[in-house]
C-alpha cells in the first residue's frame, strides 16, 4: 500500500502541476471562458487511463495463462521504460515545462479552435495516466491483485489532487525540487523491482529461459532446478520462502520497496542489480548536474505563501512552477 500510494502522490502530483500551469496561464491571460476546454481534455485524459486499466485487469481472465504472463512481462517492460524515461525528462526538461505548456496556449488561443484547446489538456495529463495504470497495473499483478496495493494508489491519487489544489492557493509550502528528487529516487528502485517481476513473467511464459523451460539446471541430488552459484545463469539464485514466505508482510513490503522477492532467478537478480547500478548512477548524476547549475537550489520552498491581497495567485503559481 504504501509504495503505490507513492507512486499515485508522485504522478498524481505531476499531473496537477502541469493543469495548475495551465490553468494559472488562461487566468492571467483572461481567458477563462476556455477552461471547459481545457477541462474536457483532461477528463478525456482520465478516462482512457481508467478505460486501458480496465482492459488490462479484465481481458486478462479471457487469456490462457501462458498468455497472460507474456503480456505482463512486456507491459512491464513498457512500464519501466516509460517510467525511467519519465524520470530523465523532469530532470532535464522541467525548467522548461512552464514556457512549453504556456507556447501551446499560445498557439492554441491563436491558430487553433475548440479541439486545439482540448488536445493540449489530453495530451499534458494522458501522459502520466498511462505510465501511472500501466506501473500500477504492473505492481497490482506481482501482488496478486492485493486489494490494499489498489487502495493504496487511489489514496496517493486523491492525496495528490489535495496537494495540488492547496499549492495553487499558495496554502502549503513544499519544496518541489526536494521532493521529485526523493521520489524520482524511489522510483528507480521501484522501477528495478518491476523489471525483475516482468523477467520472471517472461521466464514463466517460456520467452526467456529460466527455472521453468528445459535450460534449468538441474540439481543432481534431488532432481529439482539448482539454487545457487551452480545454477547460474538460468536456475534459481536464491531461495528464502523457508525463511520468508511469499505470503508473508515483510515478503510483500521488501517487494513493493526494493523489489526483492524470497525467489528469484539468476535473470532477475542480473536485471535488477544492472538497472540499479545503470539508471542509479545516471539519476545521481543528473542530481549533481542540476544542483551544479542552480546554485540557488537551497533557496525557499516553490510554493510561496497565500500572496497578499489583490495579487493574482495564479500568477504566482505559474511564475514559481517554472523552477522544475
Amino acid at each position: 500500500m504504501l509504495a503505490t500510494f507513492l507512486i499515485g502522490l508522485r504522478e498524481g502530483l505531476e499531473a496537477a502541476l502541469v493543469v495548475g500551469i495551465l490553468v494559472a496561464y488562461l487566468g492571467r491571460l483572461g481567458r477563462r471562458d476556455v477552461l471547459p476546454r481545457l477541462w474536457a481534455g483532461v477528463g478525456l485524459a482520465v478516462a482512457l487511463a481508467l478505460a486501458i486499466g480496465a482492459v488490462l485487469t479484465f481481458g486478462a481472465y479471457e487469456l490462457t495463462f501462458v498468455a497472460q504472463e507474456l503480456i505482463g512481462g512486456l507491459l512491464s517492460l513498457l512500464a519501466v521504460g516509460m517510467v525511467t524515461w519519465m524520470i530523465f525528462w523532469m530532470q532535464r526538461a522541467g525548467r522548461t515545462m512552464k514556457a512549453t505548456l504556456e507556447g501551446g496556449i499560445d498557439r492554441a488561443l491563436t491558430h487553433g479552435g475548440l479541439w486545439a484547446l482540448v488536445a493540449i489538456g489530453f495530451v499534458s495529463v494522458a501522459r502520466e495516466g498511462i505510465e501511472t495504470t500501466l506501473l500500477l497495473w504492473s505492481m497490482v499483478q506481482s501482488f496478486g491483485d492485493a486489494p490494499a496495493a489498489l487502495l493504496g494508489a487511489l489514496l496517493g491519487l486523491a492525496a495528490a489532487v489535495v496537494a495540488g489544489t492547496l499549492i495553487a492557493r499558495g496554502a502549503v509550502r513544499l519544496d518541489l525540487r526536494r521532493f521529485f528528487a526523493w521520489t524520482g529516487g524511489f522510483l528507480v528502485v521501484v522501477a528495478a523491482g518491476v523489471l525483475a517481476y516482468a523477467v520472471m513473467d517472461l521466464q514463466e511464459a517460456g520467452a526467456l529461459p529460466g527455472p521453468f523451460t528445459a535450460s534449468a539446471p538441474v540439481d543432481p541430488t534431488s532432481g529439482a532446478v539448482a539454487v545457487g552459484a551452480a545454477a547460474f545463469p538460468f536456475g534459481w539464485a536464491f531461495d528464502l520462502t523457508a525463511v520468508i514466505p511469499p505470503d508473508s508482510a515483510v515478503a510483500a513490503i521488501l517487494q513493493a520497496t526494493v523489489g526483492f522477492m524470497p525467489r528469484m532467478t539468476w535473470l532477475q537478480v542480473v536485471a535488477w542489480s544492472l538497472y540499479l547500478l545503470v539508471v542509479g548512477i545516471l539519476f545521481a548524476r543528473g542530481l549533481r548536474a542540476a544542483r551544479a547549475s542552480n546554485p540557488r537550489s537551497s533557496s525557499p520552498p516553490l510554493a510561496s505563501p497565500r500572496p497578499p491581497a489583490g495579487h493574482d495567485e495564479h500568477t504566482t503559481l505559474s511564475t514559481e512552477q517554472g523552477a522544475l
